[in-house]
């Protein structure tokens, strides 16, 4: 079934199943699949050939582009950016002789986080707020808030901007740190291995 409505819109060659959850100002382009009890949020674009499993979630403001699975426990919470391609997977040890639903691990998205092309994302794991992931990264384990991870596997770089600048910051800093984004004017503090956005102004 296709549908367009004037909550969202849904390109004729895409199939929206009953029980489907869409958010008004929503757009889902060609070829796409959203599942029955998929939930998907306001203002989202959802790219070509990208299919949502039954028990995925995309929050707000979610852009997936195209050739994206979205699995089942897979969450996306709000203004997530999902790469061309770019690859979830929902079991460790998959068999194709072996059922393995029960076993499906949660991977979750969090807020403002970027995924970048063909990067593979392994379930079980948690992507930071407004952490930036890079294109062809294989993420193996949890990415800190803020944090610019690449390669293979994926390990962690430096630290990104909440508007997508990489902030002057080093790995880790034993004394705590401040720094100010000279894009926006954002200002960030660091101890140990964490970053967060604070309002006071750098030393």
């Amino acid at each position: 079934m296709s549908a367009s409505t004037n909550k969202f819109f849904a390109h004729e060659s895409s199939y929206i199943d009953e029980g489907a959850e869409i958010g008004e100002g929503t757009s889902i382009w060609h070829f796409s699949h959203v599942m029955s009890g998929a939930r998907v949020g306001s203002n989202c674009s959802i790219g070509q050939n990208v299919v949502i499993h039954s028990a995925a979630v995309v929050g707000n403001g979610v852009k997936i582009q195209n050739n994206v699975s979205v699995y089942d426990r897979v969450i996306l919470e709000d203004d997530v950016f999902c790469g061309p391609s770019m690859v979830f997977t929902n079991v460790i040890n998959p068999r194709s002789h072996t059922s393995r639903k029960h076993e499906y691990m949660e991977t979750l998205v969090r807020q403002g986080a970027t995924i970048g092309a063909n990067a593979t994302v392994l379930c079980g794991n948690t992507i930071g707020r407004h952490a930036f992931i890079g294109a062809a990264s294989l993420v193996v384990c949890d990415v800190p808030d803020f944090g610019l991870v690449f390669g293979i596997p994926a390990k962690l770089q430096g630290w990104m901007c909440k508007c997508g600048v990489r902030l002057d910051l080093p790995l880790s800093s034993e004394k705590k740190k401040k720094t100010c984004c000279e894009t926006c004017g954002k200002y960030y503090e660091q101890e140990g291995h964490k970053v967060v956005l604070t309002n006071e102004p750098s030393e």
